[in-house]
């Protein structure tokens, strides 16, 4: 079989995450220039938690 190019366009990205760039080290750590704590607060506000969905003391976490 022949080896897949690696592609080199840069993925797009929502406008609050303009710079979002991120990447693994050989030692498992990630290597990002963003801020991972802005990160999170974009992905608590844009991202449903599948785990939490279902359960009723979570009724008013969303809010």
């Amino acid at each position: 079989m022949a080896k897949k190019k690696k592609d080199s366009k840069k993925p797009s990205v929502n406008k609050a995450l303009e710079g979002f760039d991120i990447s693994i080290d050989k030692f498992g750590e990630i290597k990002t220039p963003f801020d991972l704590d802005k990160l999170n607060e974009f992905l608590d506000k844009n991202v449903e938690d599948k785990k939490l969905k279902n359960r009723k003391d979570n009724s008013d976490a969303k809010e």
